[in-house]
């Protein structure tokens, strides 16, 4: 199908042709054509409406002109994969949440640089990659469906009790001689070695330090004279998680079409005066400019990061504040930026109590990574 007509005259025959086809292509593919989502330039695919709809909003806001592959309204994308009738395994309120086809391949060359001094742990991660889920399995590796079933664990909020019931229920399922582990303890330690790990910071009660670097060692803090421990000196007071970024934007580099979506600002984003992305701010243009060797990079990364407090315990009558912080990436186009793939949880600040205005004290080691990144990009 022509797609000439997108950057056509909205006034023009050709487009109205053009919008048409289009139409009636995306209502034939969609699975509600009461809910289709619309790429017009004001609704930027964050926003679902009618056949009637969609062919006013194309008409009077025009299409984004850098959609020339139709992949959210069912049009097959390389690899012959259909984005839009694919299974969804995260539920969300867009189609961009589908189920990918196995990436397994792609993870092991992605975490091979990083795995060089630890030549067994790779090892091991490729003989998992490699290794069939059960004898004449073709669909799943092991790695793949340990990757899979830990997806589904945590886009629903499994906790290890319940996810270790389900694995052994589905390996009693399975033929003998399948490769599923049974307990979530071990699925977790194949899944430690593409990544997926965490460093535990022990934490001053009262928000004063860290105890690392010099303070490692210490088991009362040196400005308040707390002590670190609980009763038990194994059990923390206080305790803050730190899932390092920089193997993770690693990865993503590593990832052609992650890569590609990364420079978007740079590429293909539309600039005609319209503020609908963050590249389109001026707070973007006065970074340029007072950094032009930064600005001039379109992969250097700009993030933003978020936080807020929640209590885990839901809406039992506990005062607990549980800080996550997450960092979203304003590289990517808007269907991509605030979805949840994308944001990356950096730092999980335990509670009972919010840490306050002692928050730089838990940012440490993320502003830490951030410098390092900073440093290293402008020799």
């Amino acid at each position: 199908m022509d797609r000439k007509w997108i950057s056509a005259n909205r006034l023009s025959k050709e487009y109205e042709i053009g919008v048409k086809e289009f139409v009636e292509f995306a209502v034939k593919n969609a699975k509600d054509p009461n809910r289709v989502v619309c790429p017009c330039l004001k609704c930027c695919f964050g926003k679902r409406v009618r056949e009637d709809e969609l062919e006013g909003h194309l008409v009077c806001n025009g299409i984004d002109q850098s959609y020339t592959c139709w992949i959210r309204h069912g049009e097959k994308k390389k690899g012959n994969i259909n984005f839009e009738n694919s299974s969804t395994y995260a539920s969300t309120d867009f189609d961009t949440d589908t189920y990918e086809p196995d990436r397994v391949d792609e993870i092991a060359k992605a975490v091979e640089e990083d795995l060089r001094d630890c030549p067994k742990m790779f090892e091991s991660l490729l003989s998992d990659a490699e290794k069939e889920l059960y004898n004449g399995c073709t669909k799943f590796t092991r790695l793949s469906a340990i990757l899979k079933l830990y997806n589904l664990k945590a886009s629903n909020g499994w906790s290890d009790k319940s996810f270790t019931e389900l694995l052994t229920l589905i390996k009693d399922m399975l033929p003998d001689d399948n490769e599923l582990p049974s307990r979530t303890y071990e699925a977790k330690r194949i899944l430690c070695s593409i990544g997926m790990s965490y460093e535990r910071i022990h934490a001053c009660p009262n928000d004063c330090i860290l105890f690392r670097n010099e303070y490692e060692l210490l088991k009362a803090c040196p400005k308040c004279n707390v002590s670190r421990y609980k009763k038990k000196e194994s059990t923390p007071a206080k305790v803050v998680w730190y899932f390092p970024i920089i193997p993770r934007f690693r990865r993503m580099y590593r990832s052609e079409e992650d890569s590609k979506h990364l420079t978007w600002h740079a590429d293909e984003r539309i600039r005609d005066g319209m503020f609908r992305h963050p590249a389109d701010s001026p707070q973007w243009a006065k970074i340029d400019h007072e950094y032009p060797e930064f600005g001039i990079e379109s992969r250097n990364l700009r993030l933003a990061l978020s936080t807020d407090g929640m209590n885990p315990h839901g809406l039992q009558s506990i005062s607990h504040s549980t800080w996550p912080v997450i960092l979203v990436i304003y590289n990517l186009p808007p269907w991509l930026c605030m979805k949840r793939k994308f944001m990356m949880l950096s730092l999980l600040i335990s509670g009972p109590k919010q840490p306050g205005n002692d928050i730089d004290v838990y940012l440490t080691p993320l502003i830490e990574n951030l410098k390092s990144m900073w440093e290293t990009g402008r020799k």
